[in-house]
């Protein structure tokens, strides 16, 4: 019965580890660096491949793998399964739903740096992020060539899922 009760507990505590952990989506166009971190679980990086176009690399713990999601294989020919009837009591996606689980994600950084090529539409882009940047986030115009994007994101499992269940 105890060991019941310690096993218990200790899923139990997995599962509100995980519920609890931040989810870090990062997006850096300057170093080149793409990934989704679950902070002390795992972390997806994609990355530029010599041989292939991208590379999806996991960090899982102590173990790390290659995917290369472009590289096509082929696929076997499967059987045609008799359609099953549609369930009447699917509850769709709503737009509310979708916007109340975007509202969850909190944008931790946010550095656009930008150059249209054209100086007539940077001056006239000017005044507009200059009024941005009194909101969160940092936005500037140059006349020199250079285009960066620095986007940081967390979020926390729960807070999805409590965006879903208070709908």
């Amino acid at each position: 019965m105890m060991v019941l009760l310690i096993v218990c507990l200790f899923i139990c505590t997995v599962i509100v580890y995980i519920l609890y952990t931040k989810v870090i989506i990062y997006v850096n166009t300057v170093t080149q660096e793409f990934y989704i971190r679950v902070v002390g679980l795992l972390k997806a990086s994609v990355e530029t491949d010599v041989d292939k176009l991208i590379r999806v690399r996991i960090e899982a713990w102590f173990m790390k793998f290659d995917v290369l999601p472009l590289d096509h294989k082929r696929k076997s020919k499967m059987k045609k399964s008799t359609p099953r009837p549609k369930s009447e009591n699917k509850k769709k996606l709503t737009v509310h739903k979708i916007l109340q689980v975007v509202r969850t994600f909190k944008i931790k950084e946010f550095v656009l740096n930008i150059d249209t090529g054209n100086c007539i539409t940077n001056a006239k882009l000017y005044p507009l992020l200059s009024i941005a940047n009194l909101c969160k986030g940092q936005f500037n115009i140059n006349f020199q060539g250079q285009n960066q994007l620095i986007l940081q994101i967390e979020n926390r499992p729960v807070r999805i899922l409590k965006a879903f269940i208070n709908n």
